[in-house]
């Protein structure tokens, strides 16, 4: 019975051994593949990655964009500061006999009405006589410059640090566009200054008299008269008076 027993066992290794190469042989081969995952198919370990190469700088906005995938808004270079005028921008001109603002308003005086002398367009001016003796009406203006402007806009119409110089500046202005800042002030307010006039429209010192201050400050402006009180002045007249009343009183 051992015998029998031990030749069973013999027969069946013998099957097990000729049955192992057969399953071996129905089992399918992966295809070939191109490149490392050939490599990685057959073998079963993937290889290391191959480094990717580090990206060069770029200058200006280019390199930004480029490590960031954002573009970059455009930087605007800042404006160059306007010139300061020159006198010869200044420069009151005599045209025909007329004398004649850099902005092309003519001063010459030629008519005069409640004391006051104006233009052929009817515009304020000045009027100084040979001997230096200036119109009343001007020597008002210097003296409400005096009282209520030379705080801010520096004595004679000169200027200071913070507002500008009138004496330039009515050479340069429409008359009209001068009432309105005056009437309704003024605010400038940017990087390089802040700067807020006030309105004066319902300041009786100053509306009464804000021809007076213009034809005064033309008269600063083109030198026809120095800083300081004017030496010589006419004599207030009646209906200079009566103006000034129904304005002040009204």
């Amino acid at each position: 019975m051992t015998s029998n027993l031990t030749a069973s066992l013999l027969a069946f290794g013998i099957v097990c051994a000729s049955a192992t190469p057969m399953l071996a042989q129905t089992a399918e081969t992966p295809p070939a593949q191109a490149g490392a995952g050939a490599a990685a198919a057959t073998s079963g370990n993937a290889p290391d990655a191959p480094a990717t190469p580090p990206v060069a700088p770029q200058g200006g906005a280019g390199a930004a964009t480029a490590t960031s995938g954002e573009a970059q808004p455009a930087t605007t270079p800042p404006a160059a500061p306007a010139p300061a005028a020159t006198e010869e921008d200044l420069a009151v001109k005599a045209d025909g006999g007329k004398l004649v603002l850099p902005n092309g308003q003519d001063i010459t005086p030629e008519s005069q009405e409640n004391g006051r002398w104006y233009n052929a367009e009817g515009i304020p001016t000045y009027k100084i006589e040979a001997d230096g003796t200036v119109d009343y009406a001007t020597f008002s203006g210097y003296r409400r410059y005096s009282a209520e402007c030379h705080v801010c806009h520096g004595p004679d119409g000169e200027g200071s640090t913070y507002a500008p110089a009138l004496k330039n500046s009515v050479l340069k202005m429409d008359y009209y566009a001068y009432q309105e800042i005056v009437a309704s002030g003024k605010q400038e307010v940017n990087k390089a200054a802040n700067l807020v006039m006030p309105a004066f429209g319902t300041n009786k010192n100053v509306w009464c008299y804000v021809d007076d201050i213009y034809a005064y400050l033309l008269a600063r402006g083109t030198d026809a008269i120095p800083r300081g009180r004017p030496a010589k002045k006419e004599s207030k007249s009646d209906e200079f008076t009566a103006q000034e009343d129904s304005c002040m009183n009204g």
